[in-house]
C-alpha cells in the first residue's frame, strides 16, 4: 500500500531531534514509525505519522525543512527469506529501492520502502 512519509532535515546538534518530536507531541501527532540517517552535518528524520499534513504544517511553522514522500508499506511475514522475496520481486520488475526500514512483531514485519516507482511497485507486490 502507498502511504505518505515525512522527511525532516535536522542539523546535527544536541536537542534538535527533541525539538522536532516536541512539535509533533504538542500538536497531538502520533509517530508510528521512524528512522534517522545521519551525515556529519545533518540528519534526515523519516517518519510515518497519523496526520501527515498537520505534522508537515506544524514542523514547517517551527522552521523545520520538511518533505512529504510516497513510500510503500508492506506487511511481510516474519519468516526467513520474506524480505529477500519482496526485494527480489521489485528488482526483477526493474524497480529501484532507495532505502528500507522496518521491524517485526507478532509474526508480522511491517516494512517502509522508498522505491523509484511507488504505483508500479504496489502493483507488483499486490500481484504476488
Amino acid at each position: 500500500m502507498i502511504i505518505k512519509q515525512l522527511s525532516v532535515f535536522l542539523q546535527n546538534e544536541l536537542g534538535r531531534l527533541e525539538e522536532a518530536t516536541k512539535v509533533l507531541s504538542d500538536n497531538n501527532i502520533n509517530i508510528s514509525a521512524l528512522s534517522i540517517a545521519e551525515t556529519e552535518g545533518y540528519g534526515i528524520l523519516r517518519m510515518i505519522v497519523n496526520d501527515t499534513d498537520k505534522a508537515a504544517e506544524a514542523l514547517k511553522g517551527n522552521e523545520f525543512s520538511v518533505k512529504v514522500t510516497d513510500v510503500l508499506r508492506i506487511d511481510a511475514p516474519d519468516v526467513p527469506g520474506a524480505v529477500h522475496s519482496i526485494i527480489n520481486k521489485l528488482s526483477n520488475a526493474g524497480i529501484d529501492i532507495a532505502y528500507i526500514y522496518g521491524y517485526s512483531s507478532n509474526g508480522i514485519a511491517p516494512l517502509i520502502i522508498k522505491v523509484s516507482d511507488p504505483e508500479r511497485a504496489d502493483q507488483v507486490i499486490k500481484g504476488c
